[in-house]
């Protein structure tokens, strides 16, 4: 029997060379992403069996991997990336990519600024 799950990847961190200036892409942003992937059918809840659902120490990867491998200079943008690779990797139904920078580069006091992308998968 299989059910619907929702694997959650909270807090991955990656530097990368993302902004809108040229300044902000040469020395490069610390990115933390939250990775939700839904799955209508889990096999794994059934079986225990790691076929039977989605590996989420290789999402993290895929994900580490456009981030530092990539550059762009929106957040939206990066968040499309990373939601084409898992989706073409490992085919949930619904994936959802929310990227944040840390101190970014305003005048304002603030913690962080993030976007959130959520689509259909598949």
């Amino acid at each position: 029997m299989s059910e619907p799950v929702r694997i959650e990847l909270r807090g991955l961190r990656a530097f990368g060379p993302h902004g809108v200036s040229r300044a902000e892409r040469e020395v490069g942003r610390l990115i933390v992403l939250d990775l939700n992937l839904t799955l209508a059918r889990c096999e794994a809840v059934a079986d225990d069996e790691i076929a039977g659902t989605i590996d989420y120490g290789a999402v993290a990867r895929v994900a580490t991997e456009v981030v530092t491998e990539t550059s762009c200079h929106t957040l939206e943008r990066l968040c499309g990336r990373i939601a084409d690779r898992i989706a073409a990797e490992f085919g949930p139904d619904e994936i959802e990519v929310r990227a944040a920078k840390t101190e970014p580069p305003i005048p304002e006091a603030i913690g962080e600024v993030a976007v959130v992308l959520r689509r259909p998968a598949r």
